[in-house]
């Protein structure tokens, strides 16, 4: 059975659930309900796409086939599929699962045993794209689980996708996404440290942007990033809470791992300040705010 004869319940419906949910429906999936903590976001988004707003997690399991999850973190998949009151694995044989959000390694192994106790399936659905890509069907989808059930689901995904790479068993997926973060992030911090000491020099900030993009400095971070930190136009794409979360996450795989990550340890000491500074909801690239002379905390 083609997935687009399948309901669709989605649970998550902020930023990039929402928008996965409206590429879907546009693209001829039955979207049969959403869920969401924020429950007039979930009601707003249930009218404009047609489909029921489930007040329960029950509700999204019991009449949907497909269950994508774009959660924030560990603690809300535990609280999703683990509650003792109300959760997805209630009465969920045949179902599939497909869980969007950066999440630890170990808690998509977790999902995966439980989901075969209760007759289930699950897929770790790693995004490595934002808000726009999202409503666009155009993510880079990186999947972790097993081969068939990527492959049961792989038209759906291709209608999420613009590149998709099945990367290995339940885990795997989220250590490479953990690895992008960080990389990311260490990149990100590092533009607005190099764009803050040539403003403090006086530099000429476009032509600085303009020789990193033409010598070893370039990046894809300066290609989305340095004219917001410029502009200081930080509207949120990927928050700063969401940057300190992922940092957290690699630096957990490099230490069970036995790697010492300094680089990435000093990344997450800057979001962590950023969030004590009640910036976290600010886009990454607000960092800039940590270091350029008058701004925030810079000195």
């Amino acid at each position: 059975m083609m997935s687009k004869e399948k309901k669709i319940g989605l649970v998550g419906v902020g930023r990039m659930g929402a928008n996965m949910a409206r590429n879907l429906k546009d693209k001829g999936y039955q979207i049969s309900c959403v869920n969401d903590v924020a429950k007039d976001i979930a009601g707003a988004l249930a009218e404009e796409l047609g489909c029921t707003h489930a007040n329960t997690l029950a509700e999204v399991t019991a009449g949907s086939d497909i269950i994508l999850t774009v959660v924030t973190n560990d603690a809300a998949m535990e609280t999703i599929f683990f509650d003792s009151h109300d959760n997805l694995f209630k009465e969920a044989s045949n179902k599939l699962f497909i869980n969007c959000a950066t999440l630890s390694p170990a808690m998509h192994i977790k999902l995966e045993q439980k989901a075969a106790e209760v007759n289930a399936q699950t897929l770790e659905g790693c995004m490595a794209s934002s808000i726009t890509q999202a409503r666009e069907g155009t993510l880079y989808l990186m999947i972790g689980g097993k081969r068939e059930v990527f492959e049961s689901a792989k038209d759906l995904l291709d209608d999420l996708s613009v590149n998709l790479r099945f990367v290995g068993e339940a885990g795997r997926a989220a250590q490479v996404k953990a690895l992008v973060n960080m990389v990311m992030n260490i990149n990100t911090a590092a533009l607005a440290e190099g764009l803050g000491i040539g403003d403090a020099l006086g530099l000429d900030l476009k032509m600085l942007c303009e020789i990193f993009s033409q010598t070893g400095a370039n990046s894809r971070v300066l290609e989305t990033d340095a004219e917001d930190m410029l502009e200081r136009d930080h509207e949120c794409y990927f928050s700063a809470d969401h940057a300190a979360k992922d940092s957290g996450i690699a630096i957990s795989v490099a230490e069970e791992a036995g790697i010492n990550v300094p680089l990435a340890k000093a990344t997450l000491a800057q979001y962590q300040k950023m969030v004590e500074l009640g910036l976290g909801e600010l886009d990454k690239s607000g960092i800039a705010e940590l270091t350029f002379k008058g701004r925030g905390s810079g000195a």
